[in-house]
C-alpha cells in the first residue's frame, strides 16, 4: 500500500525515483529544490516526488524501494526516528541523532543519514562568514525534533558553551543528556539575563512561525555583535529577526538550512554536488509565497 496523497502525480515509470517521505507530505518544498537542480544539471531519466506515507505502511514502503525502482529519499515529519529504527545501516550523524532525514542506495543496502546539522551550518557560513560563532556561548531556544542536530552540530564546531532554553525545563536537561552534550539548561524565564556574553542565538521552535504563538524574547542583554538565526522560514523575517536587526545584530533566516541540507543528498544519489543559488532561492521563495512576486 504506497498511502500516495490524493492529488500527487502517479510514478514516472522507466525512471530512477526520489522520493521525499511524509505524513503528510504536500508542505514539503524539496521537490523545488530537486527537481530544479535534476534540470539545470541535465540529469536524465530522474524524477523527484512527494510521496505521502501513513505510519503504519512506512515498513512495506521501504521495503519496496528497489521494486518501485527508487534510489533514494528525503524523510520528512512524522517519520525521521521511525526510518532510523527501520533501517539497519546509518550514518555518524544518524546514528547519534537517531533520526533519518536522507536515504542513500549503497549497493548492497540502503543507509540513513542525517544532514540537517549540515545544513545549519552551511548556511551560517554562508550568509554570515564572518561571524566568529566557535568563541562565545551560544544559546538555543527549543527543545524539541529541530533543536537536536543543531545542539550536536554547535558542539562539534567548538563553541564552548551551549544555553539551552525550553519551557519545560526537564525536557532541556534530559536532550542535553542524551545526545551528550555539554551545557545548561534554562527555564524561558530565565533567558534574557542569560543573553549576555553570547555570540550566536538560534531559536529551533516554532514560536514565531506563521499562525503560530510569538516568540517573546527581551533582547536588552543581547551583545550587539552576537549573530541571531531563526529556522522558521514562513515568514522569512520574523518578528525575532526584525527586532534583532532593529537593534544592528547580524541576521540569518532559515531558508538556507533547508536548501543547504538537501544539498549532501542530492550529491550522494546523482554523483554531482549541486549549488545554492540566488535562483534557487527565488524559486523556492516563489513556492512558498506565490503571490511575493519573489524575493524583495
Amino acid at each position: 500500500m504506497s498511502g500516495r496523497n490524493k492529488g500527487e502525480a502517479a510514478p514516472a515509470r522507466g525512471k530512477s525515483k526520489v522520493w521525499v517521505l511524509g505524513w503528510p507530505v504536500t508542505h514539503s518544498r524539496s521537490p523545488v529544490i530537486h527537481s530544479h537542480w535534476i534540470e539545470t544539471l541535465g540529469i536524465e531519466n530522474a524524477v523527484y516526488e512527494k510521496h505521502g506515507v501513513p505510519p503504519d505502511d512506512l515498513a512495506a514502503t521501504l521495503a519496496n524501494f528497489r521494486a518501485e525502482n527508487v534510489m533514494g529519499a528525503n524523510v520528512t515529519v512524522p517519520h525521521k526516528e521511525a526510518v532510523f529504527a527501520l533501517l539497519k545501516h546509518h550514518d555518524e550523524a544518524a546514528t547519534r541523532l537517531k533520526a533519518v532525514n536522507t536515504i542513500v542506495d549503497c549497493g548492497t543496502h540502503f543507509e540513513g543519514r542525517n544532514t540537517d546539522g549540515y545544513g545549519f551550518m552551511a548556511n551560517l557560513h554562508a550568509e554570515a562568514p564572518t561571524a566568529d560563532i566557535a568563541s562565545k556561548p551560544a544559546m538555543v531556544l527549543g527543545a524539541g525534533g529541530a533543536a537536536r542536530a543543531i545542539l550536536v552540530a554547535l558542539a562539534d564546531a567548538g563553541v564552548p558553551e551551549i544555553r539551552l532554553v525550553n519551557r519545560t525545563l526537564d525536557k532541556a536537561v534530559a536532550l542535553l543528556d542524551e545526545l551528550g552534550v555539554e551545557g545548561t539548561a534554562l527555564s524561558w524565564e530565565a533567558a534574557p539575563a542569560r543573553l549576555e556574553g553570547i555570540g550566536l542565538l538560534v531559536n529551533t521552535s516554532s514560536l514565531g512561525m506563521t499562525g503560530m504563538d510569538p516568540l517573546i524574547l527581551d533582547l536588552n542583554k543581547l551583545p550587539a555583535s552576537a549573530l541571531v538565526t531563526d529556522i522558521v522560514y514562513s515568514p522569512l523575517e520574523t518578528d525575532l529577526l526584525a527586532r534583532a536587526r532593529a537593534r544592528g545584530n547580524p541576521t540569518v533566516d532559515g531558508l538556507g538550512m533547508l536548501l543547504h541540507q538537501a544539498v549532501p543528498g542530492f550529491e550522494a544519489w546523482f554523483g554531482v554536488r549541486p549549488e545554492v543559488t540566488p535562483e534557487l532561492r527565488a524559486l523556492v521563495l516563489n513556492d512558498l509565497n506565490p503571490n511575493a512576486g519573489g524575493e524583495k
